[in-house]
């Protein structure tokens, strides 16, 4: 009896910083159990060789910023029975997403000395803008035991548990003093997605929103609690406007402050 065919895996990078594959080279030992159920076909981060043809799974790490990849992601879509987008910039846009809030055109001339050799869209959009997306694993960068727990379930056969509540249960579970009450330091845990294991916070410091937004999140009501810890209107629309600047939530919360 002929041996079961395994499922081969794809790693593309669009517009990011690498983080999110660096991420999945760093649970090379965590991987090892599964490594051996799956062929890692096409992952330049880590090696040159490369298996063509169709994917089982695509890991997509990175935001659509230029002409070329709005139209490569689709080449990608279709070469993969399923999608999953990784990080921040993949799921949101990325921290380069602040450019959607500005003109670029003004920006190229002052950054870059041939400006006529740049070619980039006005904007910065998360890959589901332009293809359908089967599941998305956010952070910047993704956390290491999602990730673990993602290929697992997918070796398995099964959905990817990814607990949805806000990084104020992550600081629940690990025993810290809530840093807005006890401090008065700006934190956006309250709305922020789980998955850091409430790091920031654990050294006193608030949280950057590095996952986005969790499910329903109430950003309205943070914003006046961070109002009456003294912050104005700018310093709010600058804390929403970070890594997932160009999540609905936050984004619509940063422009109300605008």
């Amino acid at each position: 009896m002929a041996d079961k065919k395994k499922p081969r895996l794809a790693v593309w990078k669009f517009a990011s910083c690498d983080g999110c594959q660096l991420s999945l080279l760093d649970c090379e030992d965590e991987l090892l159990a599964v490594a051996g159920a799956i062929d890692i076909a096409y992952f330049p981060e880590a090696t040159r060789g490369e298996i063509s043809g169709r994917y089982d799974v695509s890991l997509v790490e990175g935001s659509v910023t230029n002409a070329h990849d709005a139209e490569r992601i689709k080449e990608v879509r279709k070469r993969s029975n399923v999608l999953i987008t990784i990080g921040a910039c993949a799921t949101a846009g990325g921290i380069q997403a602040l450019k959607n809030f500005a003109d670029v055109k003004e920006y190229i001339p002052v950054v870059y000395a041939h400006p006529e050799y740049i070619h980039t869209l006005a904007t910065s959009t998360p890959i589901s803008d332009h293809v359908k997306v089967d599941f998305e694993l956010r952070g910047c960068p993704i956390s290491k035991k999602q990730l673990v727990e993602l290929v697992s379930a997918f070796v398995a056969g099964r959905k990817p548990v990814t607990p949805p509540h806000s990084v104020c249960i992550d600081c629940k579970l690990r025993g810290n003093v809530c840093v807005m009450v006890a401090h008065g330091a700006p934190c956006i845990g309250p709305v922020t997605h789980t998955g850091c294991d409430a790091l920031c916070p654990s050294f006193n410091r608030g949280c950057f929103g590095c996952f986005g937004p969790k499910e329903t999140p109430n950003t309205k009501a943070l914003s006046g609690q961070l109002a009456e810890l003294g912050m104005d209107s700018k310093a709010i629309k600058r804390i929403y406007s970070t890594f997932n600047v160009n999540a609905e939530a936050f984004r619509e919360e940063s422009k109300r402050h605008g």
